[in-house]
């Protein structure tokens, strides 16, 4: 007996047909399908609407949604059990929702992480495993996809309600999966909060934590008695040439709860097993990251460095800095060091004191979500 947890399936215009047309094989070949089907439970991550209404709400980044025709080649998959707490699940508005809901429930998929208020969207799931009770707990970070008491969408992370959410499911539960939508994209480590909330989250009660959303594979750890992943990889998704984007992990929960990582690789619009030198490859780096963040530091001084050099990209848009051809051209002859300089000029110390300010103290980060989210309303 075994459970399969994969990450993020999403359909793509360039795999739709095969899609629709159940071509499985094609899709993920045979090796790959027939651990997926030889699986007693199947978990994965659907990270886009599916509805053949366009109806995208004003966000920051892509407004994903895949065409209700791909289903054929879900169902015919086997997958017993979608989490939906994930940042483009609401990318179609509240018609995109209502229509994901229903076509999983039509095909009789089960969903975890999402519903049409906050309250439904917090609650577990729980199935039998070889007479044990499996709980699976879904939430994601907050983004444009997260539920509140009013609307639907997916189950954020709340340190005042999830950890209680866990403990209860722990009472429920033999075993505890916590589905963890959060973590930078491309990035292979946890940040120092990101580790906190994980290792909190073992300590009140979950066995297996999966971080998923990074688009890569990260680093384990074993900590107290649970087992953190962070970073899973996609499982298909085919929107990124991007190195990172390339492998991922299924991960395989043994009938002892026991854990077997299985590399998979992109292969165009498609995935399937790699050969075996490259498995052993992608398993060698995976297990040399999860020792490396076992140093005393690492994980601070490596986000410390990786936040400096993406700093520039956050504060550009800070800057309401828009670009043109002509100033691509220039900042790559300049080795890109031409918008570093217009940053340096822009943002003196005190400004960037201020900004420090606004985004670390709770009081005024909620104050000036509030009004942002106010003046999104009036428009």
């Amino acid at each position: 007996m075994s459970v399969i947890i994969g990450a993020d399936l999403v359909p793509t215009e360039t795999n739709y047909d095969l899609f629709e047309n159940a071509e499985l094989e094609t899709l993920f070949g045979n090796k790959l399908l027939h651990i997926v089907s030889k699986a007693d439970f199947r978990i994965f991550n659907l990270e886009t609407p599916i509805t053949d209404n366009d109806t995208p709400i004003e966000k920051c980044g892509p407004a994903l949604i895949t065409p209700t025709r791909v289903m054929p080649g879900i169902k015919a998959l086997g997958v017993d059990l979608f989490t939906i707490a994930n940042n483009h699940i609401l990318d179609q508005g509240e018609p995109g929702f209502n229509n994901t809901v229903g076509i999983l429930k039509e095909n009789k998929i089960d969903f975890v992480g999402g519903g049409k208020n906050l309250s439904e969207a917090s609650v577990p799931y729980i199935f039998d495993f070889k007479e044990k009770k499996i709980g699976v707990y879904a939430c994601a970070e907050h983004e444009f996809s997260i539920a509140t008491e009013e609307k639907c969408g997916a189950n954020p992370f709340d340190p005042l309600e999830s950890l209680d959410h866990i403990v209860k499911l722990k009472n429920q539960c033999d075993f505890v999966i916590v589905l963890y939508h959060g973590g930078k994209e491309h990035y292979r480590y946890p940040s120092p909060n990101l580790q906190r909330i994980c290792r909190k989250l073992v300590d009140k009660g979950a066995d297996l934590v999966i971080c998923q959303h990074s688009h890569c594979i990260g680093c384990e750890e074993k900590y107290n008695k649970g087992t953190i992943v962070y970073g899973q990889g996609n499982f298909i998704f085919d929107y990124s040439s991007s190195e990172f984007w390339q492998t991922s992990l299924l991960i395989e929960l043994t009938e002892n709860l026991d854990l077997i990582y299985i590399p998979i690789v992109k292969n165009k619009n498609t995935v399937d097993l790699p050969h075996k030198e490259d498995s052993i490859k992608i398993l060698k780096a995976f297990e040399a990251r999860s020792e490396e963040i076992r140093s005393h530091n690492f994980i601070e001084e490596n986000y410390r460095d990786f936040s400096n050099s993406v700093l520039n990209n956050y504060l550009w848009e800070f800057y309401g800095g828009k670009t043109n051809i002509l100033f691509r051209i220039i900042n790559k002859l300049s080795g890109y060091r031409y918008i570093s300089w217009i940053i340096k000029r822009r943002y003196q110390s005190a400004k960037l004191c201020n900004i420090q300010n606004f985004i670390e103290c709770e009081s005024i980060r909620e104050l000036v979500v509030s009004g942002l989210k106010a003046k999104q309303c009036r428009r």
